[in-house]
């Protein structure tokens, strides 16, 4: 059973959680970071939900979009980007650099001053990475949850 505190500081720190766990995925080409460890943060911020609230919330909130569809997703549009290289000339190969799409300007000679438009399909590929582990990590979480609640119940 969870107290009123802990409920609070959820509502309070989970969205800066989810913020910042975003901010490492869309970031992961210019500084360390990326698809998994970005993943994983996000992860965290689902699994302090799922902790701090009751069992019937927790299944509301995934009952709209389960979690399956996030991991499907992250796993067709990292595959789909790998062979849509294939098409240019190899497996992965980095075919919107300097393409002028999102993601896709030029890149600046030298150390990149922080230019987030530059990272061609590498920021696609953290995207769909992170979707991937958010979904695994919080899906193995909520298994976790239930179990421990049903053995609690026992």
């Amino acid at each position: 059973m969870t107290t009123v505190i802990i409920r609070t500081m959820t509502r309070i720190l989970t969205p800066a959680i989810l913020v910042f766990g975003s901010y490492i995925i869309l970031h992961g080409h210019l500084t360390p970071g990326g698809g998994f460890q970005g993943g994983a943060v996000f992860a965290s911020g689902l699994a302090l939900l799922i902790i701090a609230f009751s069992r019937k919330r927790v299944k509301e909130m995934f009952e709209k979009v389960p979690l399956s569809v996030f991991e499907s997703i992250g796993a067709l549009g990292f595959l789909g980007i790998g062979l849509m290289g294939i098409v240019m000339y190899t497996f992965l190969r980095n075919f919107i650099a300097n393409s002028g799409a999102p993601f896709g300007m030029p890149t600046p000679e030298g150390i990149n001053p922080g230019f987030l438009n530059t990272g061609g399909t590498l920021p696609y590929l953290n995207i769909f990475v992170g979707l991937k582990v958010l979904a695994g990590l919080t899906s193995i979480v909520l298994i976790l949850f239930l179990i421990l609640r049903r053995e609690e119940n026992e």
